[in-house]
């Protein structure tokens, strides 16, 4: 059977090189005579590996010097308890909520601190991004709270917004390498890997140094940034496989121009569809369009009743995974960096011929 083109939000499709490339050191992974999964990761081959992947993804998206990078196990949801945890003990946090995963983000951090929610755009349905202006926050807070690209809804923060001198945290999951950003506006970034990075239980946090000094003495090690930060991402023993795999994306996307490039592939990937989307008078999508994500792209079908057959259709095409989620239904396309244009190029086709068919 041919290799489709996977359109699933997370765990995602990883570039095909990357792919190959693990299959063939599978067994034998580069001088070790073992596999990457079965030597030690306090060895000199495995640190090797870790040290490199940081150079690389520190050049990828040109973090200060005075930023640690993290690879931990878990994913970012874990985060949702672990940054108040480290970041607001005994004080309050304000949270910007643009969607489901900044909702369950709030909810989370409201059992450890007091949160604020400074700008929501609930009431219109998650259709847009609040603007700045409008953002009511506090001065004395532990951190603002983001989450710039929202992977159900399909909206995404187009800049970086600036929070004075209270630390910004984004969880990046969803957009992380898919741009250039200036790390240097945010006091932590945090990313689940099955998106855009690797597979999934492995996370990349990246944290500004002197916010580091706010985790609590007695939190228990394992929950605490600065002990994992300390023991050089090492305090227990990490996801190797999905560290080994990220670095071989980091190497994928240096070869493929860094995030520059790639970040213009993803708005030309994302106008495509959009622009398909917006002409046909059968398919819709409801977001402002200066929000749209460039990532995920919901839309709907003129007649929700032929949603099955779409799915039964693009399936059989070889157009993978493009039922919505379930607290939106319709339709979703999630376009990460390893999707290519001719991927997309193919959803659109199918499109084109559906709409023709049952318009």
């Amino acid at each position: 059977m041919a290799r489709a083109y996977n359109f699933s939000p997370g765990p995602a499709m990883l570039p095909e090189p990357v792919l190959r490339q693990a299959q063939a050191e599978l067994l034998e992974w580069g001088r070790a005579r073992a596999s990457v999964m079965e030597i030690s990761h306090r060895g000199k081959d495995f640190m090797q590996l870790a040290e490199e992947s940081e150079r690389d993804l520190r050049e990828l998206m040109a973090i200060p010097s005075n930023y640690k990078v993290l690879f931990l196990q878990g994913g970012a949801t874990q985060q949702f308890a672990l940054v108040p945890m480290n970041l607001a003990r005994g004080a309050r946090a304000d949270y910007v909520v643009t969607g489901t995963w900044g909702e369950k983000a709030a909810k989370e951090a409201r059992s450890l601190t007091e949160v604020r929610i400074a700008a929501s755009s609930e009431s219109d349905r998650f259709f847009s991004i609040p603007a700045r202006a409008d953002w009511r926050l506090d001065p004395g807070a532990a951190y603002v709270h983001i989450t710039p690209n929202e992977t159900i809804g399909g909206v995404e923060f187009h800049d970086d917004p600036d929070t004075g001198d209270v630390p910004l945290v984004a969880d990046m999951s969803s957009s992380i390498l898919s741009r250039p950003i200036d790390v240097s506006r945010y006091g932590l970034i945090y990313a689940g890997a099955q998106k855009n990075i690797g597979p999934s239980g492995l996370v990349v946090l990246i944290i500004r140094e002197d916010l580091l000094e706010r985790s609590p003495a007695d939190l228990p090690g394992i929950f605490s940034y600065a002990q994992h930060a300390k023991e050089g991402s090492l305090l227990n023993t990490p996801n190797t496989f999905g560290w080994y795999l990220a670095a071989l994306v980091f190497k994928w996307l240096k070869a493929e121009g860094g995030l520059a490039a790639i970040g213009e592939r993803n708005a030309a990937k994302a106008r495509r569809l959009y622009d398909y989307i917006d002409a046909s008078g059968f398919y819709s999508n409801p977001i402002d369009k200066a929000a749209r994500s460039r990532m995920n792209v919901p839309f709907r079908l003129a007649d929700d009743a032929l949603d099955a057959k779409f799915l039964e259709e693009s399936a059989a095409a070889g157009l993978l995974a493009l039922k919505g989620h379930r607290l939106v239904g319709g339709m979703r396309a999630s376009i990460y960096n390893a999707m290519p244009m001719a991927g997309v190029e193919a959803l659109v086709s199918f499109m084109q011929d559906f709409a023709a068919r049952h318009g």
